[in-house]
């Protein structure tokens, strides 16, 4: 029997719910990237396990536990896979502030990734059931918010407490706040009707995580956009945890200053991003359904010229404001493509989906991403010296122009994809209707 939608008042009041839980999952993840300075010289390591700690530790588990994670939440309730997972990452962020040794924060990273895991797919689900096809990729945008603003935190407070507290403290006084969340998370947040929003019925057929890999991949516009994705990722990522360190050796910045800049240039940047990105792609997607990846291709052409011109730069201030543009312009991608995600999956394949992208993003943006530039910056620095991880991250970033490729790939079969995933949809509701009126 169909359920009414929520009304948009409580769909309001979730998605920024949830939002709030996207903003401490990116506190929580960046910290690290502000405070890799201090760690490296206090735990005497190098780039190469500094690289395995910001990107390769956690995204491997991050990436990989995502997708049985929210099979879960395609079964049972995405609401206690969001609690649970919230209260497990929070938790590990505290225990890295007891990290003795390179080994013991590694087994730290690697629970917040198993606990992130579990954060986003589920979410996407439930604002999926909230909000319909036609502002879904404005809903996602403004949820996607949850990358700049977590940045924005993460790297100023984590910047302030490395210089007033130490690192160790910053772990701990950023890790809290995510336990008190659950709770009211746990006591506000109802479970949303799977595929009311839509009119239809969610199918009772059950998916395992082959048959939503196998649905996905067939779509030509799904692979191009989670290829571009996770290209996007991989030198997003990059910047994200190694711009700290690459102003401090190149221009000997302090890590408060640091932090702030940063964060105000990525925080407030990104979230113009993320926010336009959400909103112009769905306007552009009323005109043509191509807008929608349009727009992520476009900007990640914009991106290019300021991202390779700030690592050719000799000063900070010059190096802080080309960062901008590309703060600005990268992130565009993340409310199209999420949108494109959960319109192309049928609702009980929802979540499962969304983990499914961020498994690409991930895989190849977080945990190569950071790990390969370490290991690059080592491998040049008998030839560039302190200078070598300026190279590296200036060679990274050339990425952005085969991100642009597959995002306009990708919208020439985006269409035909929409058709057929809504075909699916129906074939599925029609089916879980005639079973129950047998």
């Amino acid at each position: 029997m169909m359920t009414s939608p929520a009304s948009p008042r409580y769909a309001r009041y979730v998605l920024g719910l949830l939002t709030a839980v996207y903003i401490v999952n990116y506190i929580d993840r960046n910290l690290l990237a502000i405070l890799l300075q201090s760690i490296k010289e206090d735990l005497e390591l190098s780039d190469s396990q500094l690289g395995l700690l910001s990107g390769t530790a956690f995204g491997l588990f991050y990436a990989t536990l995502g997708v049985p994670i929210a099979r879960l939440a395609d079964l049972y309730s995405r609401k206690w896979v969001v609690v649970t997972s919230l209260t497990l990452w929070s938790g590990m962020t505290a225990l890295c502030g007891t990290a003795a040794s390179f080994t013991s924060l590694l087994f730290y990273r690697v629970g917040v990734g198993v606990g992130e895991a579990g954060g986003s797919p589920p979410s996407h689900s439930i604002i999926s059931d909230l909000f319909p096809p036609e502002r879904r990729g404005t809903a996602l945008g403004i949820f996607s918010l949850g990358v700049p603003i977590g940045i924005l935190i993460g790297l100023m407070a984590g910047g302030w407490l490395d210089e007033t507290l130490g690192w160790r403290m910053a772990f701990f006084v950023v890790g809290l706040p995510g336990l008190i969340l659950s709770l009211i998370v746990t006591f506000t947040l109802r479970e949303p009707t799977r595929g009311a929003i839509e009119g239809v019925q969610a199918g009772e057929v059950s998916y395992n995580a082959r048959e939503v890999f196998i649905y996905l991949f067939r779509l030509r516009s799904f692979r191009h956009t989670a290829i571009a994705s996770a290209l996007y990722a991989f030198v997003g990522y990059t910047s994200v945890i190694w711009t700290p360190s690459f102003l401090i050796r190149s221009y000997g910045m302090e890590s408060g200053p640091i932090g702030t800049a940063l964060s105000l240039i990525m925080g407030i940047g990104g979230a113009f991003g993320v926010y336009f990105g959400g909103s112009l792609s769905d306007r552009w997607a009323k005109r043509n359904p191509r807008g929608r990846l349009y727009l992520p291709s476009l900007a990640m052409l914009a991106s290019l010229p300021f991202s390779v011109a700030m690592y050719l730069v000799d000063s900070p201030e010059a190096t802080l404001a080309l960062l901008l543009p590309p703060s600005i312009f990268g992130l565009m991608y993340q409310g199209p493509a999420f949108a494109i995600t959960q319109s192309l999956a049928t609702p009980r394949m929802r979540s499962t989906a969304a983990a499914v992208l961020l498994f690409v993003i991930n895989i190849i943006g977080l945990a190569c991403g950071p790990a390969l530039t370490g290991i690059l910056s080592d491998q040049l620095e008998p030839r560039f010296g302190s200078e070598s991880l300026r190279y590296a991250m200036m060679t990274v970033s050339l990425l952005f122009i085969w991100a642009a490729y597959h995002f306009w790939t990708a919208s020439r079969t985006i269409e035909a994809d929409l058709l057929f995933a809504q075909k699916t949809m129906h074939q599925e509701s029609e089916t879980t209707s005639s079973t129950e009126t047998v």
